[in-house]
């Protein structure tokens, strides 16, 4: 197929009817399931799964689970209610503030800030981020604290140690978010969904053992563009097809532009399809009003992210192989 912008438009009703027949033969014949939960976030990604979990499975076997925290925004708890509202299933709302507050995650956060800006106080609002445009730079990459001190938002770098601490605690709300989701997946005898699409799924935008962690993920294929025009297909309210991404995870809004990928979602996705099916930087630059080394640039940042977050794909090594246990693998 010639590369173009139109690369990833899709019969959606047939997208539709393969994914929701692959995830119920899933669910019921290979994991021996009655049904599935699912994370509802408010965002499109989870969106659209618990919507093709609900036509694959029925409402009835699916159960949606919401869970802020204290850097949650209002509006992601209020959108994943009238979604699950909306799609009939059954839900339930948990706080997991209190479990982060009593492992000392917020602490332990708030510290690493303090490290490089002494005057940071809980009640501030931050975020943190990589610098300026990568698109037209090949300066190292590092990471910033943003502040918001008296309506004035303030930029500190962060150190290494820093960083990694800020990290840690942050990959906390979504490993403490997963133990709450096999928790009903245990009560209720459900298999867990995975929500990443493919440009997380590919790039590693996910933590291990955390909102990585799943029994099937139903749309690791799709483009993150094309996960917002399935789950309009299949119903998702207008507020989330319409919403822009979002971490969710800091109280200042964050972009995933911001913090983690080169470019916007929509040019990624186009880029990656290109870099995938092997189209030239000239070719690829000449449909998306690029230069060929910005091209190279966002080539060169998807083969980064695939070599340094491989171990997250990665199951547990073993030292000698168990050869009982290969007729038993699920595939």
């Amino acid at each position: 197929m010639k590369f173009s912008k139109q690369v990833l438009e899709l019969d959606w009703e047939a997208k539709a009817a393969e994914l929701s027949e692959g995830l119920r033969e899933t669910v019921t014949k290979k994991l021996r399931k009655r049904g599935l939960v699912v994370a509802v976030s408010g965002g499109i990604d989870s969106a659209c799964v618990a919507a093709l979990a609900v036509r694959a499975l029925g409402p009835e076997r699916v159960f949606g689970i919401l869970l802020p925290e204290k850097d949650s925004s209002g509006w992601s708890s209020q959108l994943g209610r009238k979604l699950c509202e909306k799609l009939g299933i059954k839900y339930q709302l948990h706080d997991i503030a209190p479990i982060l507050e009593a492992a000392g995650c917020y602490r332990q956060r708030d510290e690493a800030v303090q490290s490089v800006f002494p005057e940071f106080t809980p009640d501030m609002k931050w975020k943190i981020v990589m610098h300026g445009d990568r698109l037209n730079t090949d300066a190292v990459n590092f990471f910033y604290v943003v502040v918001q001190v008296n309506g004035e938002e303030r930029r500190f770098r962060l150190s290494p140690q820093a960083y990694t601490q800020i990290v840690a605690a942050t990959n906390f709300k979504q490993r403490t978010r997963k133990m709450m989701d096999y928790f009903h997946a245990d009560r209720l005898n459900f298999a867990v969904a995975g929500t990443p699409n493919r440009l997380e799924y590919d790039q590693g935008f996910f933590v291990k053992l955390g909102d990585g962690a799943a029994d099937v993920k139903p749309i690791a294929g799709l483009y993150k563009t094309q996960t917002y025009k399935l789950a309009k297909h299949l119903g998702v309210i207008d507020e989330i097809t319409s919403g822009e991404p979002t971490t969710d995870t800091f109280s200042l809004p964050q972009s995933q532009e911001d913090f983690y990928f080169s470019v916007h979602y929509s040019q990624l996705d186009l880029l990656m399809w290109a870099k995938n099916h092997a189209v030239s930087t000239d070719e690829a630059a000449q449909v998306m009003g690029l230069t060929p080394t910005q091209v190279q640039r966002v080539y060169d940042d998807i083969d980064q992210k695939r070599r340094s977050t491989a171990y997250l794909h990665s199951p547990p090594l073993l030292l000698e192989k168990v050869p009982e246990l290969e007729p038993y693998k699920l595939g």
